[in-house]
């Protein structure tokens, strides 16, 4: 009888892990950065194009729509396909079709290529938490997920930053362009780096009824969709407070211009830093501390935001920015400790629920602000927060008993 080899990890320390980790990063900056580079653009696609300020999010929201559905599609793919290789070609075909997005001759041309942007991005989230899961130590995943999500935020950043800046001097064609051109270079980094996966099992035919069984088995898994559901929920609530701060601080008495109001996605660098430091805090102290402790973070960030002055709603979601990063990171690395088996099925599950947390909650937030302005957005934020809490509570008691 033949013996199932024993994995061989990525050990912390090593060059191998630095060298993965480092490659996750720019995977991470690489998806974000294409994903939102549109999000500062959306007054000049309505002055260039003679659309309305509701169209003008479509080359967004089509992206992040796509990108959700294609979450699942990616999950099935890279059990034949393999998982680094699946990583580089999303990357690089992103990137690619973001340089076209620049040179778009109309507006429902630019449309279709965002749309497809997101779709091929589908290929690295889901896969790049796989990888990590398959070929990292245990004890070391934590930090490496907590670097990934860093490069997620930095590059949350820089789309939404850099893209701004550089539309400022020379134009949002060139802005696109170099973006794109960036995450090109990032994507060839990333093939660079990342180790071959050694624990990697390919499947070489397709059989619907697997991936069928895969996700109802993690569906009825007992701790996976508290998993599922903190993804949501934290999700929503941080990208309520994003959505419609925005709304409030261009009002009276604040009256932020734009380009004031742009730079407040600056504070994203706070959670290139927390999501390093809560993957080492939950590889050093568990996740049973840190994931709930995060959650408390995120909710004493809102309440903040309720103070009048400038200094402390800035503050606020500063604070906020770091306890939604520690909860994401903390949460989005123990999905593959969980999950014992078909963990690209998990990891896709755990994606889908954020993005339908961040489009479902951040639609719904706009109704609490049409009600009560921004006090009705806090308790409608804090309430999720509040059953994202309730979740992780019960995931600790249910995942102490096995030690996962």
């Amino acid at each position: 009888m033949l013996e199932t080899p024993l994995p061989r990890w990525l050990v912390r320390g090593t060059a191998g892990y630095r060298r993965a980790s480092l490659a996750l990063f720019l995977a991470g900056f690489s998806t974000f950065s294409l994903l939102y580079c549109v999000q500062p653009l959306l007054p000049v696609f309505a002055g260039d194009f003679g659309v309305s300020p509701a169209a003008s999010s479509l080359p967004l929201s089509l992206a992040t729509a796509s990108l959700a559905l294609a979450i699942i599609c990616a999950a099935v793919v890279s059990e034949g396909f393999g998982r680094r290789g699946l990583m580089f070609v999303s990357m690089s075909l992103a990137a690619a079709l973001t340089m076209a997005a620049a040179i778009a001759p109309s507006w429902h041309v630019l449309l279709i290529l965002r749309a497809l942007t997101g779709f091929v991005l589908g290929g690295v989230p889901a896969v790049a938490m796989t990888y990590l899961a398959e070929e990292t130590d245990p004890r070391g995943i934590g930090l490496a997920m907590g670097l990934y999500v860093g490069g997620t935020a930095f590059g949350g950043m820089m789309g939404r930053v850099g893209t701004g800046v550089l539309t400022e001097f020379f134009g949002w064609r060139p802005a696109l362009a170099i973006m794109g051109l960036a995450c090109l270079v990032a994507a060839g980094g990333f093939l660079a780096l990342l180790p071959p996966s050694r624990n990697f099992v390919r499947r070489t035919s397709f059989d619907p009824s697997y991936h069928i069984l895969s996700w109802l088995g993690h569906l009825r898994h007992g701790a996976l969709p508290l998993l599922f559901a903190i993804a949501f929920l934290a999700m929503g609530a941080f990208v309520t407070v994003y959505n419609y701060a925005s709304f409030r601080l261009l009002a009276p008495p604040y009256e932020l211009n734009q380009t004031e109001l742009g730079l407040i996605f600056i504070v994203y660098v706070f959670g290139i830093a927390s999501s390093s430091a809560a993957g080492a805090l939950a590889d050093r102290l568990g996740r049973h501390m840190v994931l709930p402790a995060g959650i408390l973070v995120t909710m004493a960030g809102i309440g903040l935001t309720l103070l009048p002055g400038l200094t402390a709603i800035i503050a606020g979601i500063i604070v906020l920015t770091i306890g939604f990063f520690f909860s994401h990171s903390v949460a989005s690395g123990w999905v593959g400790r969980v999950a014992t088996r078909a963990r690209g099925h998990a990891s896709s599950l755990y994606l889908l629920a954020y993005y339908m947390g961040s489009s479902v909650a951040g639609w719904a937030g706009g109704w609490f602000w049409a009600w009560d302005g921004w006090p009705a957005v806090t308790a409608f934020t804090t309430s999720l927060l509040a059953l994202a809490l309730l979740a992780a509570l019960r995931l600790n008691r249910l995942t102490r008993a096995d030690g996962a």
